[in-house]
Formats: structure tokens, sequence, C-alpha cells
């Protein structure tokens, strides 16, 4: 049984001085809509349309974050499912790291269902469901 339906996002984390640039970049150079954005007026949290249906997420600095955010300038990839729970048992059991237990939330206005986890070779997954 299939349980992943696609990518949901891949997000992309900022510094401070390439915010604004990174931005420009997918937006204007290349003509991505801006589909949710969420944060503060100076440093949003965008969700860009990659015209697909996946989507690219741009993460602002965080107070905190070294020179290219926790987890470098890529710090996950955000697979689309509607079987989070069942996935995070199945990596469990596979002896994986579930680094947040399935929670939900809300984001824009739509309910969600996500979850995180490290893969085996330490790459950092979302499980992302937006319920209907």
């Amino acid at each position: 049984m299939r349980m992943i339906q696609g990518v949901h996002h891949i997000a992309v984390k900022t510094t401070a001085e390439n915010y604004r640039p990174t931005v420009d970049f997918y937006t204007t150079t290349l003509g991505l809509p801006v589909k949710q954005s969420w944060g503060n007026e100076a440093t949003p949290f965008l969700m860009l349309s990659c015209g697909d249906g996946t989507c690219m997420e741009i993460l602002p600095p965080m107070p905190g974050d070294g020179p290219v955010g926790d987890g470098g300038p890529l710090p996950h990839v955000a697979f689309a499912t509607d079987q989070v729970d069942a996935i995070v048992e199945a990596a469990r059991t596979a002896g994986l790291e579930i680094t947040t237990e399935p929670r939900d939330g809300e984001l824009c206005g739509q309910h969600i269902r996500t979850a995180f986890l490290r893969g085996a070779a330490g790459e950092v997954i979302e499980l992302f469901w937006v319920k209907g």
C-alpha cells in the first residue's frame, strides 16, 4: 500500500542577510506565487506554489540560529500523506528516531496533522496532512 502521496513542500532556511534575496529569487526571478504566509511582517514564513501541487517553504532566521540555521539551508523535506500516524509507527518499528510525535494544528486556516522523524541517513522528514 502506498502511504506517500507526493512531496508537500521543501523547506529553505535563510539567514538574516539572505532572507530578502531568497524570497526575491523565488518570487520574482522564478515567478513562484505566494500561496500562504504567516509569522510577522518583517520576515514572514512563506509557502510558494511550484505549480504542480508542491510548495517551496521559505523559513526566516530564528533567534539562536547558526550561520545557515539549524539543519542547514535545506532543513527538511515534507511528504504529503493522510497516514501520519501509521508512518510514524512503521518508522518507530524500523528503529528510526521520531523527533516530533504526530500532532494536530492549524496553518493559515487549514487543519493539519504533522510529525517529524530522522531518516536512516540522518535526514529530517516531515509528514504533512492537510485534513479535508
